[in-house]
């Protein structure tokens, strides 16, 4: 139940009214960027929400229950300050937004009206939807641990506990040639085997992928180089010279975990659980049970 306060109820209670949105963004990152649909800027709790951003507000729902809730803001590339490459790059993936009710003349009688995670977003035609999620959707997240053979890690974290400050395992190099989108070539990472640094993780230092992380789907050793490709195209261009850093990648087998990173203690799953082609498997004659006796006599 939402508890208004005096000044709004008042306000509310009144036959014309000064209302308007404001939508508080705040990304994963921490950058925290505001949004109103009012004709004018507003400043509430030292953020400025700006005005003719082109943000809309389309339906909203709730449910009773588990079911998730929630409904779509929509609006014009960089006119509302988001753009088509921070989309493109994961920036506003996950980030929480905060829609208010606000009397605009005097924008201290505010109601917070619903907390919500930023889902699909959708692009056309120099615009986007993004699609908002209640926060009954962490519910279908998962939790805890799965019965599973590959290990439920992530290389690094607490549970694996692999340094990947460990230079056999991260460098730092430069981009000598590339086709600006999704393959370089480097000639600083030689010493790696081929698919060393498949499935990991690249960190770009310099140029106008600063900042940001990607995944690293193939490297391979061609003619002294080191060429690697990402799982899908860069909306901001590779240029020659940029700095990366680039991390191992790791398939989660144990296998991998054992001779690659020598990390058997801390793997964290169950290799020697039997499979799919073992259950489904029709016993022979002859074939030992678990008693070591025959299972046909």
């Amino acid at each position: 139940m939402r508890v208004l306060s005096p000044a709004l109820a008042a306000h509310l209670a009144r036959g014309a009214t000064t209302l308007c949105h404001c939508w508080k963004l705040i990304r994963r990152d921490g950058l925290v960027s505001g949004y109103t649909d009012h004709d004018r800027d507003l400043v509430l709790d030292g953020v400025t929400f700006g005005a003719r951003t082109g943000l809309e507000a389309a339906e909203a729902t709730a449910e009773l229950g588990f079911a998730v809730g929630g409904g779509e803001v929509s609006g014009a590339l960089v006119a509302a300050g988001i753009t088509e490459g921070d989309i493109a790059a994961g920036l506003y993936d996950d980030a929480t937004v905060e829609t208010w009710l606000v009397n605009w003349s005097a924008v201290e009688e505010r109601l917070l009206l619903d907390v919500t995670s930023i889902g699909e977003i959708r692009r056309a035609d120099g615009a986007f939807v993004a699609e908002l999620r209640s926060l009954t959707h962490r519910l279908d997240e998962e939790k805890g641990r799965l019965f599973r053979a590959t290990c439920s890690a992530d290389l690094g974290d607490p549970r694996c506990r692999v340094d990947l400050n460990d230079p056999a395992f991260s460098a730092t190099a430069t981009v000598a040639r590339t086709d600006g989108q999704l393959t370089w070539a480097t000639t600083q990472l030689e010493s790696f085997a081929d698919s060393w640094f498949a499935g990991g993780r690249i960190e770009w230092l310099t140029g106008a992928n600063a900042g940001l992380h990607m995944e690293i789907r193939a490297h391979r050793a061609e003619g002294g180089e080191a060429v690697l490709d990402l799982w899908q195209r860069t909306t901001r261009p590779i240029a020659v010279a940029d700095a990366f850093r680039v991390t191992a990648g790791c398939d989660k087998r144990f296998s991998t975990c054992r001779t690659k990173f020598a990390n058997v203690v801390n793997f964290r799953g169950f290799p020697h659980m039997p499979g799919n082609d073992f259950i489904i498997r029709l016993p022979r004659q002859g074939e030992a049970g678990m008693d070591g006796g025959s299972l046909f006599r």
